[in-house]
Parts: structure tokens; C-alpha cells; sequence
């Protein structure tokens, strides 16, 4: 039984509490916030077993095998290194970064301490994914990729409206259309980004192109719709996705006709193969070449609007 501690008492906390139940290979042991009342409440409320009225203080209980850490993005770098010198595996939001000198650090010292360090694309671990990959051969060589997602965030102050705390389009939802254009295509070569700079001064919508040899694929991003799909153009047909990435319902259409799956919780997917991968029975799903090859294709997508020009990866 992975004991797991969570970092911070933020929203997305309730999709991997909801992934608890038996016969689960984890328990939610603990949870931290910079306010130890909160913390306590936090944990009364969703029936965790300790309370701890500071980040460092969690990372320093010593019955704690792991620990999930949701901040803001900018601060994914800082406490999972903190998570490691305190010998802790680390579950990490996405993204975890877009500086790719900070997710080699990451990577070496989770290697030098022999921790399990991974990063959370939920989507990945969902069955409707696993399906996506098996139906892309039906359609012949792949001619064209497009990825789409929007969400409407309905809070002012939201921390995706934050400059210095890792906001954006690009890092919140783009991350997803990378991760999906390279699932099925590899490493690009090459990017465009294009960028709308909105509240609070972050991209409020991104679009970017991804060169993958010959191919290219295409995607956009934002907070000012909604949409989460996957198109795939075949030499002998067509994929669609058309929920993707939230809440996948296990539909994937092969030339318009639905191919289903059962759906499970791919947060709990995730989970298990955390766990499986900290108990040394295989890698982690989403390791160390998937945080490299995400990092260096935001790294140089950001730097392509910044540029307004393409650049190499």
C-alpha cells in the first residue's frame, strides 16, 4: 500500500480523492496547506488521517511514501525538488514545466535517489486513449492532426490569469494537444506558435503548428470556448475524438461509425500505475522521455511567439 500525501488542498485534489475505493493500491494519507486550520478541515471533510499546517512539514512526515503536488505551474519545479530531497515519489501536475533544463534537473535527481518521479496527463492513462492508439493503424499513414481545447474559466481571479504563476493557454490546455500530437507522431522537429495576450497578460488563446518530418500537425487553445477533440485524417480514413481530454466517455469514431470502450477512471488508472511503477514492476506510463519531449516542444513553442517564427526543437 502506497501511502500518498497531498500538497496543497487545490480543486483538482477531488478527481484523486474520488479515485479511491478498494481494492486501491494507495491510500490518502495526509494532506498539507499553508493554513493549518484549512488542512484540518480539508482533511475532516474528506476523511484523511492527518492534517499538516505547511508544505514542509507534509514532506517531513516519515510515513508518507509519495505525494501529489497540484500549484500553480510555476511552482511544479520548486516543490517537487524539495519532494525529492526529502525522499518522497512525486505525482506532478501537468505540465510540469516549460524550461527543459528544470525537468532534466528534476529527472536526475529523482534518478540519483532512485524515486519514481511522473507526471500527471490524466488523459494518457484513460481507456478511450488506448483505444485512439489501436484504431490508428486502421486508417493508413497518417496525413494530417488536429487538436483542439477550450475551456471557459468563469473565475476573475482565477491562477490560470497569473502571469507569474505559470497562467496561460498554452501551459493549461495547449499541454494536452502537444501531448496528444506526439502520442501519435513522435517528436516534431519543428514549431509555430502564435499567441492573444488577454487577462491579466497571459495567452488567453494559443495556436501552433507541430512539423513532424513531412508531416504537420495543427492545434488550438483557449479560455474563451469549449471544445476537447482529436482529429486524425488517414490515407484510408478518419479518426475523431470529440471528447478527448475531459471526462473521456470511452467513444472513439473510425470513419464515423463509434468504437466504444468501457470508460473506467483514468484517474485511478493513473494512480495504479504510479503505484506499480514506485513498487518497481515497470516504468511509469508518463516518465521521463514523455516530461523531456513536452518540455522542449512548450519550450519552443513559447519562444515561436515570442519570436513570431518558427523554431527548431
Amino acid at each position: 500500500m502506497i501511502r500518498l500525501g497531498l500538497l496543497s488542498t487545490a480543486d483538482i485534489n477531488h478527481a484523486i480523492l474520488g479515485a479511491r475505493g478498494e481494492p486501491a493500491p494507495f491510500e490518502i494519507a495526509a494532506v498539507g496547506s499553508r493554513d493549518e486550520a484549512r488542512a484540518r478541515a480539508y482533511a475532516a471533510e474528506h476523511r484523511i488521517a492527518r492534517a499538516h499546517g505547511s508544505y514542509e512539514e507534509l514532506l517531513a512526515d516519515p510515513e508518507l511514501d509519495a505525494v501529489y503536488i497540484a500549484l500553480p505551474n510555476a511552482l511544479h519545479h520548486q516543490w517537487t525538488m524539495r519532494a525529492l530531497a526529502a525522499g518522497k515519489h512525486v505525482l506532478v501536475e501537468k505540465p510540469y514545466t516549460r524550461e527543459p533544463a528544470e525537468a532534466e534537473e528534476a529527472l536526475a535527481e529523482a534518478a540519483q535517489r532512485s524515486l519514481v518521479l511522473m507526471e500527471a496527463y490524466m488523459w494518457r492513462h484513460a481507456a478511450q486513449t488506448q483505444l485512439l492508439r489501436t484504431l490508428v493503424p486502421e486508417v493508413g499513414e497518417v496525413q494530417a492532426l488536429h487538436v483542439e481545447f477550450f475551456g471557459i474559466l468563469p473565475r476573475a481571479d482565477d491562477v490560470r490569469f497569473v502571469p507569474s504563476l505559470g497562467g496561460g493557454a498554452l501551459l493549461d490546455l495547449g499541454c494536452y494537444c502537444v501531448s496528444a500530437a506526439r502520442l501519435v507522431l513522435g517528436e516534431p522537429d519543428r514549431v509555430y506558435g502564435e499567441r492573444w495576450l488577454g487577462r491579466g497578460g497571459v495567452d488567453e488563446r494559443f495556436s501552433g503548428t507541430l512539423r513532424f518530418g513531412e508531416l504537420v500537425a495543427t492545434f488550438a487553445c483557449g479560455f474563451t470556448a469549449r471544445s476537447n477533440r482529436i482529429e486524425i485524417a488517414g490515407a484510408r480514413g478518419m479518426l475523431d475524438v470529440p471528447q478527448a481530454f475531459v471526462d473521456p466517455p470511452g467513444i472513439v469514431l473510425l470513419n464515423g461509425e463509434p468504437r466504444h470502450v468501457d470508460p473506467g477512471n483514468h484517474y485511478r488508472a493513473e494512480l495504479e500505475d504510479f503505484c506499480a511503477a514506485i513498487r518497481g514492476e515497470r516504468e511509469p506510463l508518463v516518465g521521463a522521455v514523455e516530461m523531456r519531449g513536452q518540455a522542449s516542444a512548450l519550450a519552443a513553442l513559447w519562444r515561436s511567439a515570442e519570436l513570431s517564427a518558427p523554431v527548431s526543437v
